[in-house]
């Protein structure tokens, strides 16, 4: 009998070391796979590791048709029934044929579609890219994102970004384009730029709007407001001629509005929150110039990314454009949460946190610290 004890004593003994020395590999292997994804090797098979295997992707939600893993939740892409988008408009061709990837020139076209956006955005992107040696799969950023919009007319004569637009010669246009980015195809330059000036409705009021201004002294302001006065809350629509405004004196705009110059060397920074925010700066994505969905920033693009059998999310087609296209649009999402903390702190009862207050109070220099936010 005492033999016995001491044998399940031993087992039980053996069975920890083994379990112990079983997490120990466990916890090593996972500190290993730590930010891979970020040294992605190609030349590695992750197919037959469980550590990172995730079934297929084959999980169709019932409501809005988006294909998941398994292990995703329910409401992840259509915010538990509350979001439901109308489509976005396919590309037409050849911008269609460019996306296949199928002949040299569309493959030229999405390793260089990052350059062609750049030779038609209305916006300037501006952030600190971090880069690294080796291949690049992903878009890294640190710092804050912003666009910039200057004037409808250079004042030097040099025209950049939506200046571009209104030089009166296409061939002089798409000339400029090749110019100001350097290694494009010229014939894929003209049949973008062919498309933008017939479908894009961004573009077709900022021609109409500078040939109707009376002097140059006037304003072109683009509205914030995603619902137009007097109109019902619209979904993701074309933007309309009444949503532009020329300006003769005063300040007859909100701070959240585009306001346009006919001649400056100044640039005003957009605001995030601003409907036509993405048309301006991705115009090879939203070549309609579509406005934007009055719902919060991470249920629409948690909504608009998502893979679906039928239709298809061309969004998803634009290589390394989409990768800049998502880091930007989470920027966005960070921001509308920091603004909400901001402007909410007394819904949040920021006043009870007595125990960070006191830390504020006791162990900070005050001089230091602006207007606190918790």
């Amino acid at each position: 009998m005492p033999e016995d004890v001491d044998n399940a004593q031993e087992d039980n003994t053996q069975m920890k070391l083994i379990s112990k020395r079983t997490k120990e590999r466990m916890k090593k292997a996972k500190k290993k796979l730590e930010n891979e994804a970020f040294y992605y090797d190609p030349t590695i098979s992750y197919d037959d590791d469980p550590r990172v295997s995730i079934g297929l992707l084959n999980v169709e939600c019932e409501y809005c048709q988006a294909l998941k893993f398994k292990d995703e939740p329910n409401g992840i892409c259509y915010g538990n029934g509350k979001i439901k988008l109308p489509l976005l408009n396919n590309p037409i061709e050849p911008l269609l044929s460019y996306l296949a990837g199928t002949s040299n020139e569309s493959k030229h076209f999405l390793n260089n579609i990052r350059k062609y956006n750049s030779s038609f955005n209305m916006t300037s992107f501006g952030a600190d890219r971090k880069k690294e040696p080796g291949y690049q799969t992903t878009f890294k950023i640190q710092g804050q994102v912003y666009h910039r919009i200057g004037s409808l007319l250079p004042l030097d004569g040099k025209s950049s970004y939506l200046q571009i637009y209104f030089i009166g010669d296409n061939e002089i246009q798409s000339k400029q384009r090749c110019d100001v980015i350097p290694n494009v195809n010229a014939n894929i330059i003209e049949s973008i730029q062919h498309i933008l000036h017939e479908h894009n409705e961004l573009i077709k009021i900022f021609k109409s709007a500078l040939e109707n201004m009376p002097t140059d002294e006037c304003k072109i302001v683009l509205k914030a407001d995603k619902i137009p006065t007097g109109e019902h809350e619209r979904c993701f629509n074309l933007p309309t001629i009444n949503e532009v405004a020329a300006v003769m004196n005063g300040n007859e705009f909100k701070k959240r509005d585009i306001i346009l110059q006919k001649r400056s060397n100044e640039y005003m920074r957009v605001q995030e929150t601003h409907k036509s925010y993405d048309a301006l700066q991705y115009p090879l994505m939203f070549w309609r110039g579509e406005d934007d969905k009055k719902v919060s920033a991470m249920d629409f693009y948690a909504y608009r990314i998502m893979i679906r059998k039928f239709p298809e999310n061309f969004l998803l087609r634009y290589n390394q454009l989409f990768n800049q296209f998502i880091v930007d649009m989470y920027a966005k999402i960070e921001n509308e949460r920091l603004r909400f903390i901001r402007f909410n702190q007394s819904k949040l009862k920021v006043d009870q946190y007595i125990h960070l207050k006191d830390a504020f109070e006791n162990d900070g220099d005050l001089e230091d610290i602006g207007q606190k936010y918790i």
